[in-house]
């Protein structure tokens, strides 16, 4: 996690998050992250930064008041979304609602340091995710409320693709399109963020990427092998 290009697996993340209609609405669009997203992601960097190498103290200090947030989240789909219809309720401290959020950034990082960095050998991805369980239970998830191990969060990833329960809404459509995929950056950085863009799109499930109208053919598809070899030679 310490590793600076870990960061790239962010956009990943927030697509596959916000795939989720009713965390989109609860984590998203309710909690004003929308208003401002830059900002947002700073905040949780640092968050996050302080649940990995600060101490227990600081760690119970940065995300208490990310729990109290949660807790406060109450509200309902305004528009059918997929399975869900107008008037599903959603809160903030759902257990399953937190635990996708947490799965999708851990397995944003699973994918793309491998192919960013070097490659996770199987115990090291179990240890990944015995660290993100830890990062679960600093936002409240208890112990059973988590896959225990890689091959249960694999299960667990596979089920949640396969359900029904992810729709892409034309806000999550927004979301990519405007935040995730055009952040501001210096002229000079438009190519890095190209090449990030590629890694991010390529790595999303195909069911997903369909949905978000990303286009996708075998083209892409070893360009994005490409584009893993030049990260591992950017200096970091």
């Amino acid at each position: 996690m310490s590793h600076r290009l870990t960061a790239l697996s962010g956009p990943r993340a927030l697509l596959v998050m916000a795939a989720h209609p009713v965390a989109f609405a609860g984590f998203f669009a309710h909690t004003g992250a929308l208003d401002d997203p830059y900002g947002r992601l700073r905040r949780t960097g640092r968050v996050m930064d302080a649940v990995a190498f600060g101490t227990r103290a600081e760690a119970e200090r940065m995300t208490a008041p990310v729990r109290r947030a949660h807790s406060r989240v109450r509200g309902v789909l305004s528009a059918d979304a997929g399975r869900f219809p107008a008037g599903t309720p959603y809160r903030g401290d759902d257990p399953e609602l937190l635990l996708w959020i947490l799965a999708a950034l851990a397995e944003s990082a699973m994918l793309v340091f491998p192919r960013a960095v070097r490659t996770l050998s199987r115990e090291e991805l179990n240890e990944l995710w015995l660290d993100y369980r830890e990062v679960g239970r600093m936002f409240a998830l208890a112990g059973d409320e988590m896959p225990p191990d890689i091959d249960a969060f694999e299960r667990y990833m596979a089920d949640m693709y396969a359900s029904g329960d992810l729709c892409v809404t034309d806000a999550a459509r927004e979301l990519a399109i405007d935040i995730v995929l055009k952040p501001p950056v210096p002229v000079k950085f438009l190519a890095v963020r190209e090449l990030v863009n590629q890694v991010t799109v390529g790595l999303v499930p195909a069911g997903l990427r369909r949905q978000y109208g990303f286009k996708w053919d075998p083209v892409r598809g070893a360009a994005l092998v490409g584009a893993a070899q030049v990260l591992r030679r950017l200096p970091v």
